[in-house]
């Protein structure tokens, strides 16, 4: 059985569930080969306070057939992180299938990987895809070519789900989500938007609005740095 990486570029304050979910799924292709690697290696504090050890340099990533960026707080200092994104790009060039979860996707178009192309993100910051010349799609699993893109935090183990039907075929997958139990069956129809009551929505978007000027900023500045034609 051939090898195949599945590579997660890690930053600081990331979300975890952006990640352990689809790892969680991923972790069962056949020949997997799970790989956390962020631009310094090391220990890597994520949000809530955990911290991922033993994390690999992504210089020293060599192989990579799926790449997953996730999303996460530490998004808009990874959009600018140069060595972050070259390693990104470099990975993306080789990988097979190049994915993201949540806000994952701004850092795919921050390396330049998005123009012209369909792409989800978390919905309260999908309109800042087309700084980089993508589309937005609120669909919550969004493919174009070998590019997958997946909406907010949970919405990766879907993506990953629809990734491994691909590879392994329909009848793994099922197989893989039954042993799982990935049967969501959510207290409250507030998961998205569009289904959430309005004060729901004002309060998330309060919560958010923290993050949303510095992101934003960056998200321009990140836009405006791609080479013509890229953005």
């Amino acid at each position: 059985m051939s090898p195949f990486p599945v590579v997660f570029a890690l930053y600081p304050r990331i979300t975890q569930l952006d990640f352990t979910g689809p790892a969680e799924v991923l972790s069962r292709l056949p020949g997997a080969r799970v790989v956390l690697a962020s631009t310094t290696g090391g220990a890597l504090p994520a949000d809530g306070g955990i911290v991922f050890a033993n994390v690999v340099p992504l210089s020293q990533v060599k192989e990579c057939a799926l790449l997953c960026v996730p999303g996460g707080f530490g998004c808009a200092a990874a959009m600018e992180d140069l060595v972050y994104l070259d390693n990104v790009r470099r990975l993306a060039a080789q990988a097979r299938y190049v994915t993201s979860v949540c806000t994952g996707s701004l850092l795919l178009g921050a390396a330049g990987l998005l123009r012209g192309k369909r792409a989800a993100c978390h919905w309260a910051f999908r309109e800042l895809l087309p700084l980089f010349g993508a589309i937005p799609d609120p669909a919550r699993v969004v493919r174009d070519g070998n590019l997958i893109t997946g909406g907010g935090v949970t919405a990766g183990i879907d993506l990953a789900l629809t990734v491994m039907n691909e590879i392994a075929g329909r009848d793994y997958a099922e197989t893989v989500q039954l042993g799982i139990e990935y049967a969501p069956q959510p207290p409250f129809a507030s998961g998205r938007p569009e289904e959430a009551r309005a004060q729901v929505v004002a309060a998330a978007r309060a919560w958010l609005d923290a993050v949303w000027p510095d992101r934003l900023a960056v998200a321009r500045r990140a836009g405006a740095a791609l080479p013509t034609g890229n953005a």
